[in-house]
Protein backbone atom coordinates (compact mmCIF):
# COMPACT_ATOMS: atom_id res chain seq x y z
CA UNK A 1 0.00 0.00 0.00
CA UNK A 2 1.45 3.54 -1.08
CA UNK A 3 0.18 6.72 0.51
CA UNK A 4 1.49 10.00 -1.07
CA UNK A 5 2.53 11.94 1.90
CA UNK A 6 3.11 15.88 1.04
CA UNK A 7 5.46 17.46 3.69
CA UNK A 8 5.50 21.13 2.48
CA UNK A 9 5.11 23.78 4.34
CA UNK A 10 1.91 24.76 1.88
CA UNK A 11 -0.94 22.69 0.47
CA UNK A 12 0.68 21.71 -3.07
CA UNK A 13 -1.49 23.70 -6.17
CA UNK A 14 -1.59 23.12 -9.75
CA UNK A 15 -1.55 26.55 -10.80
CA UNK A 16 -0.63 25.65 -13.86
CA UNK A 17 -3.72 23.92 -14.71
CA UNK A 18 -5.52 26.93 -13.20
CA UNK A 19 -4.31 29.76 -15.33
CA UNK A 20 -4.81 27.44 -18.37
CA UNK A 21 -8.63 26.80 -17.64
CA UNK A 22 -9.46 30.07 -16.49
CA UNK A 23 -6.67 32.74 -17.96
CA UNK A 24 -8.04 32.79 -21.31
CA UNK A 25 -11.97 33.30 -19.86
CA UNK A 26 -10.36 36.16 -17.72
CA UNK A 27 -8.62 37.48 -20.91
CA UNK A 28 -12.20 37.66 -23.05
CA UNK A 29 -14.02 39.19 -20.04
CA UNK A 30 -11.31 42.02 -20.37
CA UNK A 31 -11.34 42.31 -24.06
CA UNK A 32 -14.92 42.58 -23.58
CA UNK A 33 -14.84 45.21 -20.85
CA UNK A 34 -12.44 47.13 -22.83
CA UNK A 35 -15.15 47.39 -25.91
CA UNK A 36 -17.54 48.28 -24.09
CA UNK A 37 -15.94 50.95 -22.57
CA UNK A 38 -14.34 52.52 -25.76
CA UNK A 39 -18.11 52.21 -27.22
CA UNK A 40 -19.07 53.81 -24.18
CA UNK A 41 -16.71 56.60 -24.30
CA UNK A 42 -17.03 56.60 -28.03
CA UNK A 43 -20.70 57.48 -27.63
CA UNK A 44 -20.28 59.87 -25.15
CA UNK A 45 -17.59 62.05 -27.66
CA UNK A 46 -20.54 61.77 -30.72
CA UNK A 47 -23.35 62.45 -28.12
CA UNK A 48 -21.55 65.66 -27.19
CA UNK A 49 -20.41 66.85 -30.92
CA UNK A 50 -24.25 66.33 -31.24
CA UNK A 51 -25.55 68.43 -28.24
CA UNK A 52 -22.99 70.90 -29.69
CA UNK A 53 -24.47 71.14 -33.24
CA UNK A 54 -28.09 70.84 -31.61
CA UNK A 55 -27.42 74.03 -29.47
CA UNK A 56 -25.99 75.98 -32.29
CA UNK A 57 -29.18 75.07 -34.72
CA UNK A 58 -31.34 76.32 -31.49
CA UNK A 59 -28.97 79.78 -31.83
CA UNK A 60 -29.22 80.26 -35.45
CA UNK A 61 -33.05 79.84 -35.11
CA UNK A 62 -33.75 81.81 -31.95
CA UNK A 63 -31.71 84.62 -34.18
CA UNK A 64 -33.94 84.30 -36.87
CA UNK A 65 -37.10 84.13 -34.64
CA UNK A 66 -35.77 87.39 -33.37
CA UNK A 67 -35.38 88.71 -36.55
CA UNK A 68 -38.78 87.33 -38.48
CA UNK A 69 -40.07 89.37 -34.93
CA UNK A 70 -38.38 92.62 -35.41
CA UNK A 71 -39.60 92.79 -39.17
CA UNK A 72 -43.06 91.91 -37.64
CA UNK A 73 -42.75 94.71 -35.64
CA UNK A 74 -41.69 97.14 -38.52
CA UNK A 75 -44.19 96.11 -40.81
CA UNK A 76 -46.91 96.47 -37.93
CA UNK A 77 -46.67 100.46 -37.54
CA UNK A 78 -49.00 102.12 -38.96
CA UNK A 79 -46.93 104.43 -41.17
CA UNK A 80 -45.81 100.72 -42.99
CA UNK A 81 -49.46 98.84 -43.00
CA UNK A 82 -50.86 99.76 -46.07
CA UNK A 83 -47.02 98.60 -47.27
CA UNK A 84 -47.44 95.37 -46.04
CA UNK A 85 -51.12 94.85 -47.11
CA UNK A 86 -49.92 95.95 -50.61
CA UNK A 87 -47.16 93.57 -50.46
CA UNK A 88 -48.96 90.84 -48.84
CA UNK A 89 -51.56 91.46 -51.88
CA UNK A 90 -48.76 91.18 -54.56
CA UNK A 91 -47.29 87.94 -53.13
CA UNK A 92 -50.63 86.15 -53.32
CA UNK A 93 -50.85 87.48 -56.59
CA UNK A 94 -47.07 85.91 -57.97
CA UNK A 95 -48.26 82.80 -56.13
CA UNK A 96 -51.99 82.69 -58.11
CA UNK A 97 -50.03 83.47 -61.31
CA UNK A 98 -47.83 80.80 -61.32
CA UNK A 99 -50.29 78.11 -61.00
CA UNK A 100 -50.48 76.37 -64.24
CA UNK A 101 -53.12 74.40 -65.45
CA UNK A 102 -51.23 72.36 -67.68
CA UNK A 103 -49.12 71.17 -65.60
CA UNK A 104 -51.34 70.38 -62.76
CA UNK A 105 -53.38 68.15 -65.82
CA UNK A 106 -50.66 66.32 -67.10
CA UNK A 107 -49.53 65.52 -62.90
CA UNK A 108 -53.04 64.57 -62.56
CA UNK A 109 -53.24 62.52 -65.59
CA UNK A 110 -50.09 60.50 -64.32
CA UNK A 111 -51.79 59.37 -61.36
CA UNK A 112 -55.31 58.75 -62.39
CA UNK A 113 -56.43 55.52 -62.62
CA UNK A 114 -58.52 53.84 -65.13
CA UNK A 115 -62.58 54.47 -65.15
CA UNK A 116 -62.33 57.48 -62.53
CA UNK A 117 -62.35 60.61 -64.02
CA UNK A 118 -62.16 64.45 -62.54
CA UNK A 119 -65.71 66.58 -62.63
CA UNK A 120 -64.43 69.70 -60.96
CA UNK A 121 -61.04 70.87 -59.54
CA UNK A 122 -60.36 73.98 -57.64
CA UNK A 123 -57.42 75.71 -56.36
CA UNK A 124 -57.00 77.89 -53.06
CA UNK A 125 -54.13 79.04 -51.03
CA UNK A 126 -54.08 77.39 -47.72
CA UNK A 127 -53.09 79.35 -44.11
CA UNK A 128 -49.81 77.84 -44.89
CA UNK A 129 -49.20 79.59 -48.43
CA UNK A 130 -49.27 76.13 -49.99
CA UNK A 131 -51.29 75.79 -53.14
CA UNK A 132 -54.36 73.19 -51.66
CA UNK A 133 -56.44 71.77 -54.52
CA UNK A 134 -59.93 70.92 -54.01
CA UNK A 135 -60.87 67.82 -56.86
CA UNK A 136 -64.08 65.74 -57.24
CA UNK A 137 -63.89 62.84 -59.44
CA UNK A 138 -66.26 60.33 -60.30
CA UNK A 139 -66.00 56.72 -61.02
CA UNK A 140 -67.23 53.04 -60.81
CA UNK A 141 -66.20 52.11 -57.08
CA UNK A 142 -64.78 52.94 -54.53
CA UNK A 143 -61.54 51.03 -54.88
CA UNK A 144 -60.77 53.52 -58.14
CA UNK A 145 -60.73 56.20 -55.68
CA UNK A 146 -58.67 54.83 -53.10
CA UNK A 147 -56.08 53.63 -56.11
CA UNK A 148 -56.10 57.50 -56.77
CA UNK A 149 -55.36 58.77 -52.85
CA UNK A 150 -52.06 55.96 -53.10
CA UNK A 151 -50.92 57.47 -55.93
CA UNK A 152 -51.38 60.96 -55.49
CA UNK A 153 -49.23 60.31 -52.45
CA UNK A 154 -46.79 58.09 -54.40
CA UNK A 155 -45.83 60.80 -56.38
CA UNK A 156 -43.70 63.90 -55.43
CA UNK A 157 -46.47 66.39 -56.71
CA UNK A 158 -49.27 65.83 -54.16
CA UNK A 159 -49.08 65.38 -50.60
CA UNK A 160 -52.04 65.38 -47.74
CA UNK A 161 -53.75 63.74 -49.92
CA UNK A 162 -57.68 62.60 -48.51
CA UNK A 163 -60.46 61.65 -49.29
CA UNK A 164 -63.42 64.48 -47.43
CA UNK A 165 -66.61 63.07 -49.19
CA UNK A 166 -68.08 60.45 -50.44
CA UNK A 167 -71.23 60.57 -52.54
CA UNK A 168 -73.43 58.36 -54.64
CA UNK A 169 -73.27 59.61 -58.45
CA UNK A 170 -76.33 60.71 -60.11
CA UNK A 171 -75.65 58.54 -62.77
CA UNK A 172 -75.37 61.12 -65.36
CA UNK A 173 -72.75 59.54 -66.83
CA UNK A 174 -72.57 56.18 -67.54
CA UNK A 175 -70.01 54.28 -65.26
CA UNK A 176 -70.21 56.71 -62.69
CA UNK A 177 -71.52 55.16 -59.45
CA UNK A 178 -69.73 56.78 -56.95
CA UNK A 179 -68.80 60.80 -56.22
CA UNK A 180 -65.41 61.65 -54.55
CA UNK A 181 -63.93 65.05 -52.72
CA UNK A 182 -60.19 64.78 -52.45
CA UNK A 183 -58.29 67.48 -51.06
CA UNK A 184 -54.52 67.68 -51.35
CA UNK A 185 -51.54 69.80 -51.41
CA UNK A 186 -50.05 70.85 -54.67
CA UNK A 187 -46.02 70.64 -55.04
CA UNK A 188 -45.13 71.70 -58.14
CA UNK A 189 -41.69 71.63 -59.68
CA UNK A 190 -39.72 74.58 -59.56
CA UNK A 191 -38.71 76.38 -62.75
CA UNK A 192 -35.30 75.23 -62.80
CA UNK A 193 -36.12 71.67 -62.49
CA UNK A 194 -38.70 71.92 -65.45
CA UNK A 195 -36.59 73.51 -67.61
CA UNK A 196 -33.80 70.44 -67.22
CA UNK A 197 -36.67 68.05 -67.87
CA UNK A 198 -37.38 69.94 -71.35
CA UNK A 199 -33.86 69.46 -72.40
Amino acid sequence: MRLDINLASSPYRDLRSFWLRWGGGLAAVALVTLILVYTALAGWTAAAKDRDLIHQVQQQIASRDHERENAEALLGRRENVSIRDRSQFLNDLFERKAFSWTRVFEDLERVMPARLHVVSIHPAMSAEHALELQLVVAGESRDRALELVRNMEDSQRFEQTEIVEENDAAQQTPGDNVQFNISALYVPLPEVALKRSAR
